[in-house]
């Protein structure tokens, strides 16, 4: 009976430790937005960076970006709308404290919230 106790609490205290190393979620994502002091036909040009804080690599990363529009281009390898969400980086993996930038041109700036991902390499 002891060592079936033994193995049970071995058992979950390593559930806890491989948790607390990889309790990764889209929420480790973190989304800055700044004006760059550009206009581009005159509206404000925004720069946005999103930080993976986690410590593995996330993939398919989509941001809700409701009402986003841009007169500026915006490179679509980087952020690509379709409906009320954006797919970042085509969905690959954004690996762990990697940022990526890009930036657009639109009054007023746009709200960016992530929305969904996938924790890879943990």
């Amino acid at each position: 009976m002891a060592a079936l106790v033994k193995c049970f609490v071995a058992v979950l205290i390593l559930n806890l430790v491989t948790r607390g190393f990889c309790g990764c979620s889209v929420g480790d994502l973190t989304i800055g937005t700044v004006r760059s002091g550009k206009e581009v036909q005159g509206k404000a040009e925004w720069t946005v960076t999103v930080t993976n804080n986690c410590i593995c690599a996330q993939s398919r990363i989509i941001l809700y970006c409701g009402g986003f529009q841009s007169v500026e281009h915006v490179n679509p390898a980087i952020l690509y709308k379709q409906g009320e969400d954006c797919i970042l980086v085509h969905g690959t993996s954004l690996p762990a404290s990697a940022s990526v930038t890009f930036s657009y041109a639109w009054d007023p700036p746009a709200i960016f919230l992530p929305k969904s991902s996938v924790i890879a390499g943990c």
